[in-house]
């Protein structure tokens, strides 16, 4: 008998059974209302537009707005995580962006639509790594990568379903009522947390919570002897950081991990950033027509979904470092390959191919940069890991929106515009190699 059970190894032991369903499923919804509110202004704005009379410029106003928002939550939503748990910042953030796009709805002018806008963003940064880290809390080591994956889903499909419903609310009801119902949506699923959604059983090995407490939580895993048994619990990777918080991520022996994460996604948001607000403006400038760029364009995030389930069970089985390397030179060899087909006049089912592999890779390797993240940091420091990550992030795809328009400003060819992202798919890369070599074999965080 082990009187201080390995509740990481217990977890790592575990079936995936009901409970991890239905908390997969609470997670997926709270990334598909994400995916909603997040695009909705989006789709709204041609409506908004007219109504209110506003330029493009004006738009961009409160449309940049929420992604400074998801940027700020996201750095701020991890350490609050850490210091309160798992499951209260989840709660807290999905109600943030569900109000958020309650006050939008009501919005009267273009200052007061830019403040909730920032205001909706911070709830909906702080919302995906803080799901992140309990999703992956409770996951088996083997198939952390693959919940993941396939929680994140859920937010295209979200932003997806804000087309659709925006298609079918506006010309009957207005452009305020898709952010209604983005809003009374966000708050019923708030009460549904509240009521099923379990706090980290990590957590709170983490905190010294009651053995009581901390077995009940691990007998909905799994009931063995050796949990009945157990008189205390303790972690895999304790010791390894301070309690919490972004200073915890960038302290020794974390720094170079963190720095080298915080590369890989700010370069991974740019890319996909680029091409998904530029490439149909891109493919159109290629000389394209209209149904065939459309067609074309909508191939990348499709793609991205299928890469996101794909890398996630890919990575159960591989070493996940070197996947995601050779994944993202990939990514940027495809690139380039689709800036040469551009420049040749391809119009059909080949430039469309690659398009689809691009999405798989550059989308499907930035959800599997979340499981990658998640597995690195210890429990104590993993929500401030894992939301310092995509704030950071977020800069880059700032970056990657205002750098396309740039380009397009100075009459870049489009052909070498994407040539040219083969350069921050390099970087990933490497970066992700250099960690791989710094840290193997792999110490306790990584398992």
């Amino acid at each position: 008998m082990s009187a201080a059970l390995d509740v990481d190894r217990f977890i790592d032991q575990s079936r995936l059974g009901p409970f991890h369903a239905v908390l997969l499923t609470l997670c997926f919804l709270v990334m598909f209302a994400d995916g909603y509110d997040l695009a909705a202004l989006s789709y709204i704005a041609p409506a908004l537009m007219e109504q209110w009379g506003l330029s493009k410029p004006q738009l961009g106003q409160a449309l940049s707005a929420a992604l400074f928002g998801l940027a700020g939550g996201a750095l701020l939503g991890g350490p609050l995580a850490d210091r309160l748990g798992r499951k209260p910042a989840v709660i807290a953030s999905t109600l943030l962006f569900g109000v958020g796009s309650l006050l939008t709805a009501a919005a009267d002018s273009l200052n007061a639509l830019t403040v909730y806008r920032l205001f909706t963003g911070i709830g909906l940064g702080a919302a995906l790594p803080n799901t992140i880290t309990l999703l992956s809390e409770y996951s088996p080591a083997r198939r952390r990568a693959l919940l993941v994956s396939a929680m994140l889903c859920g937010f295209p499909l979200g932003a997806g379903a804000g087309g659709l419903c925006a298609g079918w609310l506006i010309p009957s009801y207005g452009w305020r009522a898709p952010l209604w119902l983005g809003g009374v949506f966000p708050l019923l699923l708030a009460l549904a947390l509240y009521r099923w959604l379990p706090e980290s059983v990590r957590y709170l090995a983490a905190r010294r919570r009651s053995v009581n407490e901390i077995k009940a939580r691990l007998r909905r895993l799994a009931s063995t002897p050796e949990l009945e048994q157990a008189v205390a619990f303790r972690l895999g990777d304790d010791g390894d950081a301070p309690r919490a918080g972004l200073r915890a991520v960038l302290s020794r022996p974390l720094t170079v991990g963190t720095l080298l994460l915080w590369l890989s996604c700010f370069m991974s948001m740019l890319i996909y950033y680029l091409v998904v607000n530029w490439m149909p403006l891109l493919l159109k400038e290629a000389g394209l027509s209209l149904s065939r760029f459309a067609w074309i364009s909508a191939l990348f995030p499709l793609g991205g979904g299928v890469g996101s389930i794909l890398l996630g069970w890919w990575m159960g089985r591989a070493e996940p470092h070197r996947l995601l390397a050779a994944n993202f030179a990939v990514a940027g060899l495809l690139a380039w390959a689709i800036g040469a087909a551009v420049a040749q006049g391809e119009q059909g089912g080949q430039l469309g191919l690659l398009v689809f592999c691009m999405g798989f890779a550059s989308g499907g390797g930035q959800s599997a940069l979340a499981s990658l993240s998640a597995a690195f940091y210890p429990t104590r420091c993993r929500a401030s890991g894992v939301g310092g990550m995509y704030g950071v992030g977020r800069g880059g795809a700032i970056f990657g929106v205002l750098a396309g328009a740039e380009l397009m400003r100075q009459q870049v060819r489009p052909d070498w515009i994407f040539s040219m992202l083969l350069l921050p798919a390099a970087l990933i890369a490497v970066a992700l190699l250099f960690k791989r070599r710094s840290y193997a074999p792999g110490p306790a965080r990584e398992t």
